[in-house]
Parts: C-alpha cells; sequence; structure tokens
C-alpha cells in the first residue's frame, strides 16, 4: 500500500513538474519614457492649457514612465508607474477631490493580468489606459507633444474586465465592464460597460470604433462613441483621425469634436506632422455651444532612442470659453500661439 501511494506521488509529482516546465515564461520586459520640454506663449502667459507642457517660458519636466510586462504561458501581466508633473497630479484620478503631492508619489497607469484562453479569446482585468482615444499619457506614443481638446475630455483609464474576441487578423470584438472612469477601484460598484471593434480593411489601415456608458467619475451618467482610425498610405505617408461624441445629463451636456493628423517622413529620422482639431462644448452651465479650432505643426527628429519634438500651436476660441489672455495677462483674448521644444527618450 505504501509503495502505490509513493508511486502516485512521484507520477503526479512528475506530471505537475513536466506541466510546469512547458510553460514557456518570456524575460520580464523593461520599458517607459524620459521627457523634458520648453514652451512659451507668444502672448506671454501659459494660455493653452490641455493636461500637459503647461509651463510658460520655463524648461520643465514631463514625467519618467517605467513599464514591466512578463509573459508565462498564456498568462501575463503589465504593470505601468509614471513619476513627475504629466504622470503624476497632471492625469492622476481625482476621487479624493485634490492631487496631494505628499501621499502620491507616483501614479499607476496601468496594472492588469491577462490569460489568453485560447488563439482567438483573451480576458484582461486590472486598471487600464483607456481605450477611447487617439493620444495617449505617455509622450513616446504620441506624434505631437501637446495634447488635443478631444483626449483631455475622454476618460483617461478604465478599472475593469474584459474580453476579446479574434475573428481574424482582420476583424476583433472587445466587451468589458468598468467602474466609473478613471478610479481605481469602484466608488459606486461597477457602473459602466464598454466595447470595441476593430477592424483592418486593407493592410496599413486600421480603425477602431469604441463605446463606454456609464457613471464618468463626476457622478453623471455619460455614453461616448468615439472613432479612432490610422491608414499608412505609404512608406512616407499617414494619416490618423478621430472623431468622438459624449452626451451627458440627458444630452444637455457634453462635447463632440474631430481631429485629423496626416503626417510626412523625409527620412526614417525626421518626419512632419499636423493636427487639426475641432472642438464643440456642449451646453457649457446650461448655456448655449461653443468651439474651439486648434492647429499644431510638429517635427520629430529621432537619433536613437531619443526624439526632439519642435511645435508651433494656435488656438482659437471665439467664444471665450478657454480664457485665453493678452500680454497684459488681464484682458481676454479669442487666440493663442504658442512654440515648444520637446526632448523624449524612450527605451
Amino acid at each position: 500500500m505504501k509503495n502505490n501511494i509513493a508511486a502516485l506521488t512521484f507520477l503526479l509529482f512528475g506530471a505537475t513538474t513536466v506541466a510546469v516546465a512547458q510553460e514557456k515564461a518570456s524575460p520580464l520586459e523593461i520599458s517607459g519614457s524620459v521627457d523634458t520640454y520648453y514652451k512659451y506663449d507668444f502672448n506671454k502667459s501659459a494660455n493653452i492649457k490641455t493636461y500637459f507642457a503647461n509651463d510658460q517660458n520655463s524648461v520643465s519636466l514631463g514625467m519618467i514612465d517605467l513599464a514591466l510586462k512578463k509573459t508565462t504561458g498564456k498568462a501575463s501581466f503589465v504593470g505601468e508607474l509614471s513619476f513627475g508633473p504629466r504622470g503624476q497630479f497632471q492625469s492622476i484620478p481625482d476621487a479624493a477631490g485634490g492631487y496631494d503631492p505628499v501621499s502620491n508619489g507616483f501614479n499607476i497607469q496601468n496594472l492588469y493580468v491577462n490569460y489568453a484562453f485560447t488563439d482567438k479569446f483573451t480576458m484582461t482585468a486590472g486598471y487600464m489606459g483607456t481605450f477611447i482615444g487617439y493620444e495617449v499619457i505617455s509622450p513616446a506614443a504620441n506624434f505631437n507633444y501637446s495634447t488635443s481638446y478631444l483626449f483631455g475630455s475622454g476618460p483617461f483609464q478604465n478599472a475593469g474586465i474584459k474580453g476579446t474576441y479574434s475573428f481574424s487578423e482582420k476583424v476583433s470584438l472587445m466587451v468589458g465592464l468598468f467602474n466609473e472612469w478613471n478610479q481605481y477601484s469602484a466608488i459606486r460598484g461597477v457602473s459602466s460597460v464598454g466595447g470595441q471593434l476593430m477592424i483592418s480593411p486593407v493592410k496599413g489601415w486600421t480603425a477602431y470604433i469604441n463605446g463606454l456608458h456609464g457613471l464618468d467619475g463626476y457622478g453623471s451618467y455619460s455614453t461616448i462613441v468615439d472613432l479612432t482610425t490610422a491608414y499608412q498610405i505609404t512608406e512616407k505617408v499617414k494619416i490618423g483621425l478621430n472623431a468622438a461624441n459624449l452626451s451627458a445629463g440627458d444630452d444637455e451636456f457634453g462635447y463632440s469634436g474631430v481631429a485629423l493628423y496626416p503626417q510626412y517622413a523625409f527620412t526614417p529620422a525626421v518626419a512632419l506632422g499636423l493636427r487639426a482639431e475641432y472642438f464643440n462644448y456642449k451646453g457649457i452651465s446650461g448655456g448655449p455651444s461653443a468651439s474651439v479650432t486648434s492647429f499644431t505643426l510638429s517635427g520629430n527628429i529621432k537619433a536613437g532612442g531619443l526624439t526632439f519634438i519642435p511645435e508651433v500651436r494656435f488656438d482659437n476660441d471665439k467664444d471665450f470659453t478657454q480664457s485665453f489672455t493678452k500680454s497684459d495677462l488681464t484682458t481676454l483674448n479669442k487666440s493663442a500661439a504658442q512654440f515648444s521644444l520637446a526632448a523624449v527618450y524612450s527605451f
């Protein structure tokens, strides 16, 4: 009897050892970015405040972003932390009613686990960068250094659980349940549902149709529909598009907008891109809608892991929603213009 038990134990241990050995583990991947910038507003005021690069006539910090990733068999995880103004108080969830630099020494950008049940179906749970929109928090993934009004108005992160099914290389569908937007943990319970349809009709062209409905982090139920698409037409020419509409409070307020991103690469190391954006605020404080237009011309000059981004930006606000000021810093102005030079190192 003892021999049988010993033999069975040996077989079970051996089978477990073989199963573990068959789970191929990838090396721990470490990636991230570091950025800094100088900005000068031609009205000598920090006029264009679209979340990042706000300081006037100053060499200022962006953030250091550090991401960890590892895969073992069908399971994987991603953890991403950020330190510095861009990655902390300028993009941190504001659930406590304000940023406290003493208690908030860093910001979690991503923290989630993923499991691939099959080659076609995966599930992800945790805190994830939002699937809404064209631009992201990390400057390493954006062509322009300053960000759009569309980016600043949509959610930054979504905590929840989602499943993604790939019908083919050209079509996939994601559906998920989420907390209120930009919250590590649910204050009012799991309250949002969202989804994303990915379509890649031809080589080089990918489109994402996104939708999200639920509590927006400010106590209102909102619905956002978003289209994000990019087409690499040739090796040198690329064009992107982001269009979105958000309705909140029985459609009494919200926003809508569209941004176009044409880019041209002169060489693999030198490229020029334009962001042309129209953004409309719906029902500000119960009043009429108001709109802003913005044109941002950016260069990307690469040297190894370093990218220099010289940028000129012109914003026009005929309805004075942005409170642009003239050089006396008190008189309101309908327009604002700025120049910036950023350095972004990716690793």
